[in-house]
């Protein structure tokens, strides 16, 4: 491991840090390019601002500020967000990355997390065989919307970089400029990306979760205001403590005698975490819930939930600050940033004064605020402060807030929380790489017509994918499973199988030799003189021959000594021999020693296989184990054994 890898900062487990590059700098001067980043970074901004302000993150939100040169890697843009428990942020953020570099052709992103690139572990199955976490590094780009990969140069000339070495990011990046077609990643690579960000940007909106909740007054009117406080909320509760719960014997900001019908907006993953825990509330905070069969007792009991994140929140905030946040107008970036904006039809053709047009300001603010002029603060430093200013600038009527409760929008369903037992196995198997058209059949044959294909076609595969298993080339880093076994049609040569099979079982016309297994750039190693070559082959060719009669005569003295042992017995002759065994079993203690002189018959190698793998699969009674570990990793799928007997 070489220091520099040592010395490079971990990402934490939960997080995802992006880097934007301008692939090829117009000016090396440090203050001119500085200027550049910064009118690229409010562009970049005001472009995305319509997909981030009505976005909710779980814990922390993209940002992007400018970082200077620092040793070998050049001037750039770049943040750093934990995104927690929801995973679907990083994958938001590799969506957002891929549009930023589409429309600006001059960008190229890096984007990598705990696991390092991990966009390539969504293509794993699809990567070429020398790159690997180790040959990657400063490699891998997003580039004009799409996924560039640096290739492998094997000879001086070519485009890439050789992979026993670590480009620099400016020797990357000049590769990247220079040969952009070259290092644009294969199509089953750049299609493995698109599947996992399929539906996005539409996807933002089918992840969010309307649900009816009972809350007090205040928090109504806070979401109303900043939908974004949701998520600290939420994980106030989540990640609550018995000193958290102090503050909620008795509500102080939130009274639970102001509770109003309102319609809340989570992610998912938010509502997935209030809605599965157990809660009971202390007896003098003034929360009682209905009886679970009330129609609304659902709605009653998420708004508790919040209620109690909401206020173990304001609990913290302390006291009033002293030092007041300066107003964004102050900054001179908001005009700019503000005019952005309005170009890109943000405010949808809103008269200004309007209500929606407020709060699409508001909105617009508190984006900048956290995304612009931030450059330590990635999260909402103080929830709780600001819910009590957002209380504090808005007023509103209790009656009004009743009068809403009739103009409700209707809840999403919550289906999505449940699945099916099908269901996990439709994911398992996409994630597993494998069809998910395995377990269909055609129902224009019968039942029972399908099953016997389905079953003479996986015993096929099974003996064949087996064998191209054992004969594949693998190296000391471990075993490959062949392309053939997870993507090709099933097909093979009869004859072929039935030479290699002569040759491993020791047919007397051919001899197994080692050099079978050796690599074929081997073979064409013909420094060797022929004289000296056809007099080795002479030698060895003697010695071998005596070597292969007494290994012989072992191997034949063996197999009659196990024939008669329960061993022997476990292994299924071919048709020919097991009905010569059937008709003699009965005379078996009679033959004595003329079984010994009788010719061993030949194994049903491919009968013998496949008996055992089953036998295996039964042992496991449905748990995970060896033989369908090995089996799925092959593309093989075998349907449960129906007779439980």
């Amino acid at each position: 491991i070489s220091m520099d890898v040592l010395q490079r900062p971990s990402i934490p487990e939960d997080a995802v840090q992006y880097q934007l590059f301008l692939v090829h700098p117009e000016s090396s001067e440090t203050e001119a390019h500085e200027r550049f980043l910064q009118q690229i970074l409010q562009n970049i901004l005001a472009e995305l601002a319509p997909l981030l302000v009505q976005y909710i993150w779980q814990h922390q939100p993209f940002n992007l500020r400018y970082h200077p040169e620092k040793g070998d890697v050049p001037a750039h843009l770049g943040g750093v967000t934990q995104f927690g428990d929801n995973v679907e942020d990083e994958w938001f953020i590799v969506y957002l990355l891929k549009h930023i570099t589409r429309t600006f052709s001059d960008i190229a992103a890096v984007v990598c997390d705990n696991d390092g690139q991990f966009l390539l572990i969504e293509a794993a199955e699809h990567l070429p065989k020398w790159l690997d976490p180790d040959s990657s590094e400063n490699r891998v780009f997003l580039y004009r919307g799409e996924l560039h990969i640096l290739p492998n140069r094997t000879h001086s000339g070519e485009a890439g970089w050789p992979r026993d070495s670590v480009p620099t990011v400016a020797q990357a990046l000049e590769v990247l400029h220079s040969h952009t077609e070259s290092c644009l990643a294969k199509q089953p690579i750049c299609a493995a990306l698109t599947k996992r960000l399929d539906g996005y940007p539409d996807k933002i909106q089918q992840n969010f979760h309307r649900a009816h909740c009972y809350v007090p007054a205040g928090i109504a009117v806070v979401l109303s205001k900043r939908p974004d406080l949701i998520a600290p909320a939420v994980s106030a509760f989540y990640l609550r403590d018995p000193v958290d719960l102090q503050a909620c014997r008795t509500f102080h900001t939130f009274t639970p005698d102001t509770r109003v019908m309102t319609s809340v907006k989570f992610t998912h993953c938010l509502y997935a975490q209030l809605q599965q825990q157990s809660f009971v509330p202390d007896r003098r905070s003034g929360f009682t819930l209905p009886v679970h069969s009330h129609p609304q007792y659902r709605a009653h009991e998420l708004g508790m939930k919040l209620a109690h994140g909401f206020e173990i929140l304001c609990s913290k905030s302390g006291q009033s600050s002293s030092e007041k946040e300066a107003s964004v107008s102050s900054n001179p970036l908001w005009r700019g940033f503000l005019d952005s904006l309005k170009k890109n039809g943000y405010f949808k053709g809103e008269l200004e004064g309007s209500v929606r047009y407020k709060d699409l300001m508001t909105s617009a603010e508190s984006f900048f605020r956290q995304s612009v002029t931030s450059t330590h603060r990635l999260a909402i430093q103080n929830p709780g402060q600001e819910m009590l200013k957002v209380l504090e600038d808005t007023s509103y009527s209790l009656e009004d807030l009743k009068n809403q409760e009739a103009h409700l929008p209707p809840e999403d369903s919550d289906a999505w929380l449940d699945i099916s037992p099908q269901e996990l196995e439709r994911l398992l198997e996409e994630r597993g790489g494998r069809g998910v058209s395995d377990g269909t059949c055609k129902t224009a044959q019968p039942d029972e017509e399908v099953q016997e294909e389905e079953a003479g076609y996986s015993l096929i595969a099974v003996t064949q994918g087996m064998k191209n298993f054992i004969n594949a080339m693998s190296s000391h880093e471990g075993a490959e499973i062949p392309s053939s076994c997870l993507a090709q049609p099933f097909s093979f040569d009869p004859d072929a199988v039935t030479s290699a099979l002569d040759r491993l079982l020791g047919s007397k016309d051919e001899e197994l030799d080692s050099d079978d297994f050796e690599d074929d750039d081997e073979e064409d190693d013909n420094d060797v003189d022929e004289d000296e070559g056809v007099q080795n082959c002479e030698s060895q060719e003697q010695a071998g021959a005596e070597a292969l009669d007494n290994l012989r005569k072992y191997m034949d003295e063996m197999d009659q000594e196990l024939q008669s042992t329960n061993i022997g017995r476990s292994f299924t002759l071919n048709n020919r021999a097991s009905n010569k065994a059937d008709a003699s079993k009965s005379s078996l203690a009679e033959l004595g020693s003329e079984l010994v002189e009788e010719e061993i018959q030949p194994l049903d190698v491919d009968l013998n296989l496949v008996s055992n793998l089953l036998e295996s699969l039964a042992s496991q009674a449905g748990l995970a184990g060896p033989a369908s570990n090995l089996l799925q990793s092959l593309g093989i799928h075998i349907p449960p054994d129906a007779d439980q007997s």
